[in-house]
């Protein structure tokens, strides 16, 4: 069965963007030594556009075939212009009110997104899912994520978009590694405990 990752990037207070959802302050901690591990680490997690600019396009996929993304994290890429932010990739929207694809390269999941991502994660892959964002629907995806990989700036919010959607409710996970780099970003990978 592949897995869900929830590869997501936060503040040390736990929020995934500010109160709108703008997360541009931690781009600042994307230097050399953060990007070098991006690249070879989890290359498909580079936007299309950003992989094209910086003449990245051959880069593999490593550990993802598939992303999905809500609406709010689409509306990023729309608004440059991009319909199809991760076209080296299978990519799903989930969206109540995007009822038609600007793209052909994007599905749009309008509902019964969690039977959905079980359909995703029986599939014969030997890739995982990645689960690109947003706060709402990792809330409602909690039981199905398998993993988390955080990355952590050292910044604080203090109020802000949070990492999870949700109601209340104890989910436990198990630490598998950690990685610091020297801008103080830290990247926390958990398994899920079933």
């Amino acid at each position: 069965m592949r897995k869900l990752t929830y590869f997501i990037a936060c503040s040390l207070d736990g929020f995934i963007g500010d109160p709108s959802g703008d997360a541009s302050a931690m781009l600042a901690f994307v230097d050399e030594e953060y990007f070098a591990f991006l690249k070879s680490e989890y290359p498909e997690t580079l936007p299309t556009q950003g992989r094209r600019a910086l003449g990245l396009d051959d880069l593999e996929n490593k550990r993802f075939d598939t992303v999905i993304q809500g609406r709010g994290s689409y509306d990023l890429a729309l608004k440059e212009g991009d319909t199809s932010p991760y076209a080296h990739l299978r990519e799903y929207v989930a969206s109540r009110t995007l009822t038609e694809s600007p793209d052909p390269n994007v599905e749009i999941i309008g509902d019964d997104l969690v039977a959905k991502v079980r359909e995703l994660k029986e599939e014969d892959s030997e890739f995982g899912i990645y689960l690109c964002g947003g706060s709402q629907i990792a809330g409602e995806l909690i039981d199905e994520i398998d993993e988390l990989v955080i990355k952590s700036y050292p910044i604080v919010y203090g109020t802000g978009m949070p990492m999870f959607g949700s109601d209340f409710a104890v989910t436990e996970f198990t630490l598998d590694g950690v990685r610091s780099f020297g801008n103080g970003a830290v990247v926390r990978t958990y398994s899920r405990k079933r």
